[in-house]
């Protein structure tokens, strides 16, 4: 159904890209719109993920900087059947990761510092193999497609008024002024509309294969609990800087942006922790899939008032560290530093 969904959405994304080109130049403007789509689709597809990890200063990590992070990756890879992908990690205090790659041969997963100390291993491995799903799915490159069409709509709607003026002072025929203004406003909205309805789709289908990777749905939706809470209060300035970028991570990491509604990159989150514990419910009918990291599937319970609740750097450390400081007074820090 998601699939289907998708395929519908990104083909009304198209025609409605191509409509726009129409409207400009007629079907010569349709095709020349189709160029741009192309060549800009393709250098997406191959650039994409470079732009996006340099964009966040990702940092490349290996089993010898960052040895049970990176286990947690290689193990969940097995598991899915996909090839180990890089891993990398982000300087940010904010809990959050994403995906990124043009096929599963060339994917990366990057989790920020912030995530790495906040989040148990369980809760760690859920994301990772919710960042994976989306690798099996070819997800990234639907997105990078989807936001490729989106910003050539806006483009070619502002190029509308040069055009569309031109056009009626020459007798034309155009769109007229008007139609025009009504144009550089609409087009962009339902291209934005589109994209972000793909991108809600994608997310739910990423979180139920996510639950089958790693074989525990609670652990999951604890994560995903304790990283609406850290994005709700800890600023992501990269992400600000660059909002087009928000689809990517597991949780919209933009202030203010919480609503499940037409204008919202992702699901609401307690939608989608239901649907995940809906989905522990089938795991348990059918005796479940076992844990990535080898652990019960009980274990991990969901943070109470997730909404209003601050995540704390002392608790709940990542897989390198223990909660609080050590005995040694180890502060228990990421592969980083």
């Amino acid at each position: 159904m998601n699939v289907m969904r998708t395929a519908m959405l990104i083909a009304a994304m198209t025609a409605l890209f191509m409509g726009v080109g129409y409207l400009i130049g007629g079907s010569s403007g349709m095709m020349i719109a189709f160029v741009i789509a192309a060549g800009m689709n393709i250098f997406s597809y191959w650039n994409s993920d470079k732009m996006v990890l340099r964009m966040y200063g990702a940092h490349e990590v290996d089993e010898r900087s960052a040895p049970e992070y990176y286990a947690i990756v290689r193990q969940l890879a097995q598991r899915a059947g996909l090839p180990m992908p890089k891993v990398y990690v982000i300087d940010s205090a904010q809990p959050n990761a994403f995906a990124t790659g043009r096929n599963p041969q060339n994917a990366a997963v990057a989790a920020s510092t912030g995530l790495l100390q906040v989040l148990n291993r369980d809760e760690i491995a859920g994301v990772m193999a919710h960042e994976l799903a989306h690798v099996k799915n070819h997800d990234t490159l639907i997105m990078t497609i989807t936001a490729t069409l989106a910003g050539a709509i806006s483009m070619l709607a502002n190029f509308a008024f040069l055009f569309g003026g031109n056009r009626d002072r020459e007798g034309g025929g155009g769109i007229g002024m008007i139609g025009t203004i009504v144009m550089m406003i609409v087009a962009p909205m339902a291209a934005m509309l589109v994209q972000m309805a793909i991108s809600r789709t994608r997310e739910y289908s990423a979180d139920r294969l996510g639950a089958e990777i790693c074989g525990q749905p609670r652990a999951l939706a604890s994560a995903l609990a304790k990283i609406a809470s850290g994005a709700a209060h800890i600023p992501n300035e990269a992400a600000e800087a660059n909002p087009a970028s928000a689809h990517l991570f597991i949780i919209n990491p933009l202030s203010g942006q919480r609503m499940d509604n037409l204008f919202s990159t992702h699901p609401d989150t307690e939608n989608r922790i239901a649907a995940l514990l809906a989905m522990e419910a089938e795991f348990g009918g059918r005796g479940g899939g076992g844990s990535a990291t080898g652990r019960p599937n009980a274990g991990v319970n969901l943070p109470g008032g997730f909404r209003s609740a601050r995540p704390s750097a002392g608790a709940s450390r990542g897989p390198w560290g223990q909660g609080g400081s050590g005995s040694n007074g180890s502060s228990g820090r990421g592969p980083w530093g």
